[in-house]
């Protein structure tokens, strides 16, 4: 988990010094294997490196008024290391999300990202996201925006 917390550490940074506290960027060990407890945790090795994760569930539980579908899948501590931004990893982190919540019976897949965070929220919207409203966090300063995908049945995002 340590391992795994520095990587998000990393790979959250840039949000960090933007101004943007993703819980990703500080959150504690602790709370590293409290967030992976809630799915399934993938990650992308490198030479024995841990340089990539996501964590998958579906449905995904979450707090009453969010707006998104019930029985949506969700994914979340989407990270690559700095040094491995440009290769790709990110979008196959992706796909095996979409793919693993479809397989586990969702056909959507909901997320939330900072609204501020403008190329992150552009990146997924090319990939099939919509936004679909607003939430706050109260482990976050910022206002994120709601976003949902529809899957193809069998495992694969649109």
């Amino acid at each position: 988990m340590a391992r795994l917390t520095r990587l998000l550490h990393r790979a959250y940074a840039e949000h960090a010094a933007a101004g943007r506290a993703f819980f990703a960027s500080y959150q504690s060990v602790t709370d590293t294997a409290w967030r992976v407890g809630k799915g399934e945790c993938w990650v992308a090795l490198q030479a024995g490196e841990l340089v990539g994760t996501v964590t998958v569930a579906a449905p995904h539980a979450v707090p009453e008024s969010y707006p998104a579908p019930s029985d949506a899948g969700a994914f979340w501590q989407l990270a690559v290391d700095p040094t491995f931004r440009g290769t790709g990893l990110g979008q196959r982190l992706l796909v095996l999300a979409e793919r693993r919540i479809a397989a586990l019976g969702s056909a959507q897949v909901a997320i939330d990202t900072s609204a501020e965070a403008v190329e992150l929220v552009g990146w997924y919207r090319r990939r099939g996201y919509a936004p679909v409203g607003s939430w706050r966090w109260g482990v976050t300063n910022y206002e994120s925006v709601v976003l949902v995908k529809d899957l193809v049945p069998g495992g694969e995002g649109q």
